[in-house]
């Protein structure tokens, strides 16, 4: 029986209260992989963004697509509040991921 696929929005950091990213992926390893590599031309490669600082687990595309929709439609402000209500010491959580 295979695995069931989850699906991530996250967060991405250039440092603490640093330069912000929101994206969505099916494979969250992977894209942070990506992301700190300068694998992925624009926006996180030329502002050197690359610390985890965010993330949510959802069962499917669509419900994930739907919340990243919304974190981006938010203030900075209120996406600083939730990485500080879940990730105060903006530590990145890439070295928790197990991929």
């Amino acid at each position: 029986m295979r695995p069931e696929r989850l699906y991530h929005v996250y967060i991405l950091a250039s440092g603490p209260n640093g330069t912000l990213y929101v994206g969505m992926t099916g494979d969250l390893a992977r894209r942070v992989y990506e992301h700190r590599e300068g694998l992925i031309p624009g926006f996180t490669k030329r502002y050197g963004i690359k610390a985890l600082v965010y993330f949510e687990e959802f069962p499917t595309a669509a419900d994930a697509i739907h919340r990243e929709t919304r974190l981006k439609k938010y203030p900075r402000s209120w996406k600083v509040n939730l990485i500080l209500a879940h990730n105060p010491g903006w530590r990145d959580l890439a070295e928790t991921l197990n991929g």
